[in-house]
């Protein structure tokens, strides 16, 4: 017969494994409550600033002070001289037909505002096959041009970005300032516009691939782990009250002869 020390004793391990297993989901459940509260920060920016009459950007004196918390997202309209020499491709994905991401390039061209300072501007998305600009149908808009846009955060990298090679001009993240100094441009805005889907030239490039309606579903995740965690507690719950309640020992069997 097993004694009641050692069935609890028999309870150590997986109870230890339970409690680590059930910290992990209880961690992921609160991390996608957090997801949710900044998605949903995130999106009320988007609506509060995206949508309406495009204004102006911030003045260079001021690009110093540039906080993305408060400025990004915003829409504008900003005049100048495009350097169309200087257009640099950066690597990127782009929805495609039926959801399958389409390869290619964001053409991330120079600026040059009338006061001499530059923005960098990202024109749109080019597949891989029209990187160069002669393979295009037609030329960049002819010079002074005005672009309308939303006002974006230089784009973060990741573990799985690989690095830029500016000598091979392989660009992989859309980083204003260091595609500037690539380039030998000074007094360059630290932020970015992205172009709206206003027709260029030929159709090309892209414009307006910044998606401003985004699907927030850490709630449903959230309770996804918060409930295995809850099944978790009643396995384990079940495992335990049928090991400790074990056989019933022979001598306290009823004898009914």
């Amino acid at each position: 017969m097993t004694s009641a020390s050692s069935r609890w004793r028999s309870l150590l391990v997986p109870g230890l494994a339970t409690l680590v297993a059930l910290a992990i989901l209880c961690t992921l459940g609160i991390w996608q409550l957090q997801r949710k509260a900044w998605k949903e920060d995130l999106i009320g920016q988007i609506e509060s600033r995206a949508y309406g009459e495009a204004g102006e950007i911030l003045p260079p004196e001021r690009w110093t002070a540039w906080d993305p918390a408060r400025d990004e997202f915003r829409k504008v309209r900003v005049s100048g001289t495009l350097l169309n020499e200087l257009e640099t491709p950066v690597y990127g994905l782009a929805p495609g037909q039926r959801g399958a991401p389409v390869q290619g390039f964001y053409l991330m061209t120079p600026l040059r505002l009338a006061s001499g300072s530059v923005v960098m501007v990202n024109r749109g998305f080019v597949p891989t096959e029209l990187r160069e600009p002669s393979s295009r149908p037609d030329k960049p808009p002819e010079n002074p041009v005005t672009v309308t846009g939303l006002v974006r955060a230089p784009e973060e990298r990741n573990a799985f970005t690989p690095t830029d090679d500016p000598a091979r001009k392989s660009w992989y993240s859309r980083d204003p300032q260091a595609i500037a100094r690539a380039n030998g441009l000074e007094r360059v805005a630290p932020f970015y516009i992205e172009a709206d889907a206003s027709p260029n030239p030929g159709g090309w490039p892209k414009g307006g691939q910044t998606r401003l309606e985004l699907p927030n579903s850490h709630l449903q995740y959230a309770v996804t782990w918060f409930g295995i965690g809850l099944t978790l507690i009643g396995v384990f719950g079940a495992f335990a009250f049928r090991r400790l309640k074990g056989p019933v020992a022979p001598s306290d069997t009823p004898d009914f002869r």
